[in-house]
């Protein structure tokens, strides 16, 4: 299969990218390479520099495709917060360009890497695909709006879309070779071990008030890996004739935001102070998924679900490339 992949230069995109290159198929990659690096990307796939709203640009990715992967988009809480105007645009605006330009030429199947942010606060634990949509930050709120445009589309034009919903992303290639490299970085794991890395021994907690058990944020995490695999499972379904559906992912085990410093510190060997500092706009308390429908239709089940192996492959990245890609693409210039 010919699969386009958007984003498929940022961190969940390139671990994808490589893993469906290693499944025998041909990717290539669209990326603006605002967020991304040309470095991540996988030399076997095909590097095209552009946006999903660039019709020049997508007509020449689109060339051959059977399907497309749409993982290209703003994912910070805070940021969306304050650039609400620019969320909406890049995340749900932008990409309705990406769809018209598919189904111009013939190419009427999407996985949309989605979030379980468009739950927003859940009624019960684990949610289900059921689950009310009720997002409470603008990054939920641009997601749920382009999942309804796929909804639209699929009623009036006959497009096939896969929506994945997934929570707390991290981990890295277990070689360490690509890995989670955002500037800034905002997610909790690379976080503290970029920390720990530069030599520091505090760590900043953000909300100490939330209704949990040790009152800080709680998320079901996933490796990246596993969630890569995720959407090669979704792709191959829905380029074999599967129907639009909506599948959360997750390990169905939620680990507070204190869990989370233990366990790295245990990995690193190192103590961490924790400090505590305010919540971050728009944090809902609890996440943690139930993926039963994605094992029962899809065939998918996390292989590394520990929170321990998350955070070992994640320092394995982040200990070895105290820079990220930057140093690789100075190297390259």
């Amino acid at each position: 299969m010919r699969i386009l992949a958007t984003g498929g230069a940022g961190y969940i995109g390139s671990v994808t990218t490589r893993l469906l290159c290693d499944a025998g198929h041909d990717v290539v990659v669209l990326d603006t390479l605002e967020r991304g690096y040309a470095a991540s990307v996988d030399g076997r796939a095909r590097l095209v520099q552009g946006s999903v709203g660039d019709r020049d640009a997508v007509c020449t990715a689109l060339e051959g495709v059977d399907a497309v992967l749409h993982l290209a988009g703003y994912i910070e809480v805070a940021e969306s917060q304050v650039r609400a105007a620019d969320y909406l645009e890049n995340n749900a605006v932008l990409p309705m360009e990406l769809v018209e330009s598919m189904l111009e030429r013939g190419v009427d199947a999407i996985v949309f890497s989605s979030t379980a942010a468009v739950y927003g606060e859940p009624e019960s634990i684990p949610i289900n695909e059921d689950a009310p949509t009720r997002p409470v930050n603008v990054y939920g709120a641009s997601k749920l709006m382009f999942e309804r445009m796929l909804d639209w589309y699929g009623s009036r034009r006959g497009l096939r879309s896969v929506r994945l919903r997934y929570f707390n992303v991290a981990g890295a290639w277990p070689d360490g070779s690509i890995g989670e490299a955002h500037d800034p970085e905002t997610h909790i794991i690379p976080r503290i071990l970029g920390a720990v890395a530069s030599g520091q021994r505090q760590f900043e907690v953000y909300g100490s008030d939330y209704d949990t058990p040790d009152r800080t944020c709680v998320r079901d995490y996933i490796h990246v890996c596993d969630l890569a695999e995720a959407h090669r499972l979704a792709l191959e379904y829905v380029h074999s004739g599967g129907q639009t559906g909506v599948f959360n992912l997750g390990n169905g085990e939620g680990y507070s935001n204190l869990d989370v410093v233990r366990t790295c510190a245990q990995v690193v060997g190192s103590q961490i102070e924790v400090v505590f500092g305010d919540r971050r706009s728009g944090d809902p308390a609890v996440l943690v998924a139930s993926a039963s429908l994605a094992e029962e239709v899809l065939g998918w089940r996390p292989e590394r679900p520990e929170l321990a192996r998350i955070a070992t492959d994640a320092w394995t990245w982040h200990s070895t490339h105290p820079k990220g890609y930057r140093a690789v693409e100075e190297v390259v210039e």
